[in-house]
């Protein structure tokens, strides 16, 4: 059934409250959409606001609610789902004559150490999708290559707020160069590229090489923790060849901050797809360097180096920090151009939703 002209349409949107789907919304008007707003989900919440796992993503949360929303509209949090689940889920959104939209962010499940479980997870989703979207021209081909079918492409709307985008970039007569290695999730390989860096940073002028972890890692009774990566940082930092941040996961306000200090900051992802931390960086002005692993350098503007699966080339890091500190690159995303490029993307996805429901 078409939808009648001038109706909302309800969005199911998997989840609904992280940055990336918030900002879809027009920033300038009502633009004619409401997404559900994230169910409870099932297990523990350990955090405020947490949405995963996605009650959504079950075929019994379709049938129960299939009459308050009009598109099933899949970003993140599949990760923990199996085929089965998926499977499932697809048979009770046809059933319930509802169309799926899937925005494929990831080729490669940052998260999981190897391709298999999430390959197979695509392998129901990007077929049974009534709509495609992903972020870049080399994802769309690569899907193309893969599956046969072509997504629309559009780009990562703003991260970091209006207001904070356009603050000045403090002064600090240093060369600040940043590799956050957070809770060192499957993706990164966070070790040789610090490594590299030490080699090169504290060489230049006014350099300082600042490396944040979480206590997961660092403390000897976390989680994560990882003897070997902890015994390098202790002794760079002894040497005063880093500036060592032990803490747990920053706020916003506080990340922005750290991210608005650095000249440069340096991701050290073996494998990936796209990142939001470089759309954050590129809203503050800050210089990326990032691998040549899935297609971050398609995103924005920034400097490559050579990493993936096979090893880092540690020359390709140094010339890039070495670049970054002669020629001081400057790509810093305007306020206006990202209000008006938000706009565009809540359009897109407007139209998009009211083709699948003519």
């Amino acid at each position: 059934m078409a939808l009648a002209a001038g109706r909302l349409i309800r969005v199911a949107s998997v989840p609904a409250s992280h940055v990336y789907v918030r900002h879809l919304a027009d920033p300038l008007q009502d633009d004619g959409i409401t997404r559900l707003a994230d169910p409870a989900p099932s297990g523990p919440v350990t955090v405020s606001g947490q949405w995963w796992p996605p009650a959504m993503l079950s075929a019994s949360w379709v049938r129960e609610h299939r009459r308050e929303f009009d598109v099933f509209h899949i970003q993140f949090g599949f990760d923990a789902e199996d085929v089965t689940c998926l499977q499932e889920l697809v048979k009770a959104l046809r059933k319930a004559g509802k169309p799926l939209i899937y925005t494929v962010h990831d080729l490669r499940n940052p998260h999981h150490h190897n391709r298999r479980d999430h390959d197979a997870q695509l392998d129901v989703l990007i077929p049974a999708a009534d709509a495609l979207i992903t972020l870049t021209e080399g994802a769309a081909r690569e899907i193309e290559s893969r599956w046969g079918r072509r997504p629309a492409v559009l780009p990562h709307p703003h991260v970091v707020g209006f207001g904070r985008m356009g603050r000045q970039r403090p002064r600090t007569g240093e060369f600040r160069v940043g590799v956050h290695a957070k809770s060192v999730r499957a993706s990164m390989d966070p070790l040789p590229v610090i490594r590299a860096l030490t080699g090169v940073v504290p060489a230049l002028p006014g350099g300082r090489l600042l490396v944040n972890i979480h206590h997961d890692v660092f403390d000897a009774g976390g989680q994560r923790h990882d003897p070997q990566l902890v015994r390098f940082l202790a002794g760079a930092a002894r040497r005063w060849e880093i500036d060592l941040r032990v803490h747990d996961c920053l706020s916003d306000d506080e990340l922005w901050d750290y991210l608005g200090s650095l000249d440069v900051s340096v991701l050290p992802y073996r494998f990936g797809t796209h990142s939001g931390w470089l759309e954050a960086c590129y809203d503050l002005g800050t210089t990326v360097v990032a691998p040549d692993c899935g297609y971050i350098c398609e995103q924005r503007p920034c400097l490559p180096y050579r990493h993936s699966e096979q090893g880092l080339d540690a020359r390709s890091l140094q010339d890039a920090v070495t670049g970054a500190f002669r020629c001081q690159p400057c790509w810093r995303a305007l306020p206006e151009d990202r209000l008006h490029e938000r706009a565009a993307l809540a359009a897109a996805h407007r139209r998009l939703y009211r083709e699948l429901l003519s």
